[in-house]
């Protein structure tokens, strides 16, 4: 039957004003409050939004892992984007989650962004439809998602307390625009930044009225991001609805007194609950409301998809020749780089999950040739890195002589209170146990090389490392900041030297003070020594050249892209682009994969034989890349972003923020449409990206009158001129003669893919929204459009656009 508003208000009253107040606050790190007295039950809340985390980071609670949301992005197919939200809301479900706080609507405004691989686009329209679609996937399968994090959080600098400014016609077309896409695709909450706009926090802005809840009709839950309210009536006052986690917090109680004192109005607080209410009733945790059962998807789906995904996503940059490669003439394949040995599947920072399961590069081209090729694989030289955490297959718990590590929590004299073998070093949140002190992590770690081994433990407090009872590290180190994402999930680690024999176990001992304020994470790291650069490089060179093919693997490492921080450069370091330039040199028939979430330089672009990137490619990754290089698949990905040859080039890149602030001086003008302003050419356009056929624009179709509030579709005509059958996604960009309104050179107005055959002529049909055609007038406050001519160009890309027509702009 569902609830009514009626209900809803009904439910209201039985609430005294203090229990409304609470209610407001959040009951743990992850859960609301439950009201017994009008059948509330606790809403459980996860991170997203390539995987479903839970309320724990547990590598014994695995969840299912996509690629990352630049890949999903880069599929520019929003059939299969709701698909893979339908997935994420059964993954919800299974671990019994409400609240899926995905998908981050924040822009690649530079390229330095170190959330990069978390968000969408560089532009403003195609993140809202991909985001919409991510919502509706979600929200069909009986989950509410969210649209974070309202607004122009888009970098990790300073990122509590930065002051972005931004102009008030950039902030509405550009920054605002896919959270008023995710409204109009009925997202059910909206988390407000850590950051403040113009002089306010978001917690507190005046943006969660207006546009929100007044002009968009948002009728759902503004939650705060996690510790973002640091004061109790500003934001109560504001139209901040939830704030999380608790349950100590500005709020809670410190609320009760301010209503009862006059300083929130009671109003406030009602129209507050009302949305906690309404989302409860949708989510299935108010009163009889439960959420349908649904049949779990079956394991294989689920890898099919993700596999699918991968694909998908995957953008092939260039091409001389060389993909697909045809399993049938291979002898030996040669497989070279550490990343295709441990393939970075996604980002660091609160988004991460322990995957059910993770497919490398290397283990896709196994599987692909296993019975018809021999495969080799070359390691090359150690990328530019921290040392990772332990894992299972170079230790053991002493206790128990199995794969992994010993945790054992010690109260204030070192007796042990629990014990547990995990499966590797990087602990995120030990079991609670009345009278913990200390959390102890050991490990028999068995070196397979000699030498001066790289040995770590990171966190913040009081910590020490032993070996083999010899103290390496012992010293307090206090957090250098209170960002969540650093101190309970990406702490700094500290480092010891120490020499060891192959064959020879070692007993390894960290230990770290479970101090208030210290965070959750302890990671035991150990790294064995850096191979010979030049050997490296010879022994790869030599694997190449010996081989038919050879497929190189490079991309970022775990600090290099993650919540937290901002990218300091976008090289990959000596040695990954030396080990690039050897093997390309050694064999032509050389393919470079690149395994990153965002942006990286490629300075030997030109010299391989086809370059593919892979991005975070989630849990199936390995697979879903090895079905593109053979021909499986067909690389579906057209960039998301536009790809810098080098970090100068970029005509955005400033993520620190002088003084406590940070200015967006560009304006309209990000992505491609700084680019275009500059008249500069990147490496690589926003929408490129190659297939394994080729195809020609023959015709473009406009109508001559594009009225004011009304869509416009255009057509055009394409044909495949190559020898296979694919997919193109023909984009459509819009321009107006200058004019009193200041516009980029062009911009991103839709897109359509089309299939065809060898030869095959198809016609794609365009739908351009009408708010590609308005512009936000700061004079009136209001959307306007201006009458006259409009450009309207097709192509494959923001700067390969071969049709152009004209329509003329009516009211």
């Amino acid at each position: 039957m569902g609830t009514s508003e009626d209900d809803i208000e009904r439910l209201l009253g039985k609430l005294t004003p203090r229990a409304r107040a609470l209610l407001l606050s959040g009951a743990t790190t992850w859960r609301t409050r439950a009201e017994p007295a009008v059948a509330l039950r606790e809403l459980v809340m996860s991170d997203g939004p390539a995987g479903v985390r839970g309320q724990s980071w547990d590598e014994r609670s695995t969840s299912v892992l996509l690629p990352s949301a630049t890949a999903l992005a880069a599929t520019w197919d929003e059939t299969l984007v709701e698909r893979l939200g339908g997935l994420l809301a059964a993954e919800a479900r299974r671990k019994g989650v409400h609240v899926l706080l995905a998908p981050n609507l924040n822009l690649h405004r530079s390229p330095l962004g170190g959330r990069h691989f978390e968000c969408f686009s560089e532009d403003p329209e195609l993140t809202g439809r991909i985001g919409a679609a991510l919502v509706r996937g979600i929200q069909a399968g009986g989950v509410a998602a969210t649209a974070k994090h309202y607004v122009a959080n888009d970098s990790e600098t300073d990122r509590l307390t930065v002051d972005v400014r931004v102009g008030e016609r950039a902030l509405r077309e550009v920054y605002l625009a896919p959270f008023e896409a995710a409204v109009g695709a009925g997202v059910r909450l909206v988390m407000a930044g850590y950051n403040a706009v113009d002089g306010t926090t978001m917690t507190a802005s005046g943006l969660l009225a207006d546009p929100l809840k007044s002009e968009w009709g948002f009728d759902g839950v503004v939650v705060s991001d996690w510790g973002a309210v640091r004061d109790t009536v500003p934001t109560a006052r504001a139209a901040l609805d939830l704030a999380m986690p608790g349950p100590d917090g500005p709020w809670g109680e410190a609320l009760a007194r301010a209503v009862a004192d006059g300083g929130v109005p009671e109003a406030a607080v009602d129209d507050k609950v009302r949305r906690l209410l309404r989302l409860a009733a949708r989510c299935g945790a108010l009163g009889d409301e439960r959420p349908p059962a649904r049949a779990p998807m079956r394991t294989r789906d689920v890898r099919a998809l993700a596999r699918r995904a991968a694909a998908a996503g995957a953008v092939l940059l260039s091409n001389r020749g060389v993909l697909p490669l045809d399993p049938g003439r291979l002898g030996t394949v040669a497989v070279i780089g550490e990343h295709a040995a441990r393939t970075r599947t996604q980002g660091g920072g609160s988004a991460g999950v322990f995957p059910q399961d993770e497919v490398s590069v290397l283990d896709g081209v196994r599987a692909a040739l296993r019975g018809r090729a021999r495969v080799v694989h070359v390691p090359g030289p150690r990328p530019d890195g921290p040392a990772p955490a332990l894992d299972a297959s170079m230790c053991a718990d002493p206790r128990s002589g199995l794969p992994g590590v010993l945790l054992r929590v010690l109260d204030a004299d070192g007796a042990e209170l629990y014990a547990e073998r995990r499966g590797g070093g990087r602990l995120l949140e030990p079991r609670p146990v009345p009278g913990a002190r200390t959390v102890e992590i050991s490990a028999r770690l068995r070196p397979r090389t000699g030498g001066r081994w790289t040995l770590g433990v990171a966190g913040f407090g009081r910590m020490s490392l032993a070996l083999d009872g010899r103290v390496l590290l012992d010293g307090r180190y206090p957090p250098a900041t209170d960002d969540p994402a650093v101190v309970h999930v990406n702490p700094p680690a500290r480092y010891a030297a120490a020499e060891l024999v192959a064959g020879r176990d070692v007993l390894l001992v960290a230990r770290r003070e479970l101090a208030p304020g210290t965070g959750r994470a302890t990671v035991v790291s150990a790294a064995p020594p850096a191979p010979d650069t030049a050997a490296s490089l010879a022994g790869a060179a030599r694997a190449a050249r010996e081989a038919d093919a050879a497929i190189v693997v490079v991309g970022t490492t775990e600090h290099g892209e993650s919540e937290g921080y901002d990218r300091t450069g976008l090289a990959l370091g000596a040695g990954q682009d030396a080990l690039v330039h050897a093997v390309a040199a050694a064999n032509p028939r050389t393919v470079a994969v690149v395994n990153s979430g965002g942006p990286v330089e490629m300075p030997w672009r030109e010299a391989a034989g086809a370059v593919l990137l892979a991005w975070f490619p989630g849990q199936e990754g390995g697979a879903g890349v090895a079905d593109v290089l053979f021909g499986r698949a067909e690389p579906g990905g057209r960039l998301p972003t536009t790809w810098p040859a080098v970090l100068a080039d970029a005509p955005v890149t400033r993520t620190r923020p002088a003084d406590g602030r940070l200015p967006y001086d560009e304006g309209l003008h990000v992505g491609y449409r700084g680019w275009l302003r500059q008249h500069r050419a990147p490496a690589y356009w926003f929408g490129h990206g190659l297939g394994y056929t080729t195809w020609s624009y023959e015709e473009l179709r406009v109508p001559p009158v594009w009225r004011t509030g009304e869509d416009l579709t255009v057509t055009v005509r394409v044909r495949n001129t190559g020898e296979r059958a694919g997919r193109e996604v023909v984009q459509v960009y819009l321009a107006r003669p200058p004019g009193p309104v200041d516009r980029p050179e062009r911009w991103f107005a839709g897109y359509a893919a089309v299939h065809a055959g060898p030869g095959e002529t198809v016609t794609a049909r365009v739908r351009l929204p009408a708010r590609a055609l308005r512009h936000w007038s700061v004079e009136h406050h209001t959307w306007q459009v201006e009458p006259g001519p409009c450009r309207v160009m097709a192509g494959r890309s923001a700067g390969e656009l071969p049709l152009a027509a004209e329509v003329r702009a009516s009211a």
